[in-house]
């Protein structure tokens, strides 16, 4: 996957990137603490100025970087913020100290740090000193404790680890994620346009039949960023996110359905592209990705595979007939 530059990405994917182990940066603790006992150090827990706390890693809810996020939950800013000032912040968040001048970064809870700031008051936090890796993973596991990620949200957050340099181990790590899951992910944030993503919004009642016909649109050209964009622009802004992604695949149907096309493209298999058009059929396999080993198998055997199967054929059709 071709690395972005900061410019080319927005909100999370930025931000995590910034984030990212580099040369000079903290080493990894072998010895970090079990993620089981972030929550538990009483004696870990402090109350700190919110003006020495710093953000670090990616933004922990979707509607941090996309455009179009409401907060269907019901736990908006100012229900939290309402909560904090009559009973006190309940739950700490997590940060680690920064290394220089006293200061923190927050891994964690950062409605929290902002609702506290707002109020004028210091934040409870429990400071830990961890690795990346560790506070990546701290991360996935609070978000999945406090409201599941959309699958669009999980294929955005992937791509931001990815993008700062950290391990493909390291994404299904932090996103309990198998070999073929984060295919799937990694499938939507390479096809899908970011700036399409953030105008159709987080759809958490969208899941990865959706998002994968969406990216397997533009893998096949039947529908551009900017006529995309264009249908979510016509839709207005009272739309759900979920209600967006619907139409804009309803819209991408109804114009691929138009006489006069006259080619097509599908993707039987993940890396597979067989294109028809008035004249030829072509079939394309890549030699990348999850599905390389059948691509070099296909290599091989094709010739054989047309050969059995234009006998075959043959066998059953007169040659007048072909």
């Amino acid at each position: 996957m071709a690395r972005k530059t900061l410019q080319d990405m927005s909100g999370i994917a930025s931000t995590i990137a910034r984030s990212g182990a580099k040369s000079g940066d903290r080493t990894t603790k072998p010895s970090a603490p079990a993620l089981g006992a972030l929550q538990g150090s009483l004696a870990a827990i402090r109350e700190i100025d919110p003006g020495l706390i710093d953000d670090w890693g990616p933004a922990d809810r979707l509607g941090e970087f996309t455009a179009v996020n409401s907060e269907e939950d019901g736990e908006s800013f100012e229900t939290l913020k309402a909560s904090i000032q009559d009973a006190g912040q309940q739950v700490p968040i997590l940060v680690r100290k920064a290394g220089a001048d006293d200061r923190y970064e927050a891994i964690y809870g950062r409605r929290r740090l902002k609702a506290c700031r707002e109020l004028g008051i210091k934040v409870r936090a429990n400071v830990q000193d961890i690795d990346d890796q560790t506070a990546l993973l701290a991360k996935g596991l609070e978000n999945a404790a406090r409201r599941n990620l959309s699958f669009y949200e999980k294929a955005r957050f992937a791509e931001a680890i990815l993008n700062a340099d950290h391990t493909t181990a390291t994404v299904r790590q932090v996103l309990s994620l198998s070999a073929s899951g984060l295919s799937h992910l990694t499938k939507v944030y390479q096809n899908i346009p970011q700036t399409v993503g953030d105008a159709i919004g987080a759809a958490p009642k969208s899941g990865r039949p959706k998002w994968t016909a969406l990216a397997e649109h533009f893998v096949a050209k039947r529908i551009t960023k900017s006529a995309a964009l264009s249908i979510l622009e016509s839709l207005g802004a009272n739309a759900s996110s979920d209600d967006r992604l619907e139409q804009l695949l309803s819209e991408i149907t109804k114009r691929g359905a138009r006489p006069g096309s006259g080619s097509s493209e599908t993707s039987p298999v993940e890396g597979i592209t067989i294109k028809t058009g008035k004249g030829a059929v072509s079939l394309s396999a890549r030699k990348s990705g999850p599905n390389a080993k059948f691509a070099e198998w296909l290599d091989e055997n094709l010739a054989d595979i047309i050969k059995q199967s234009y006998a075959e054929f043959t066998a059953v059709n007169r040659t007048d007939d072909t």
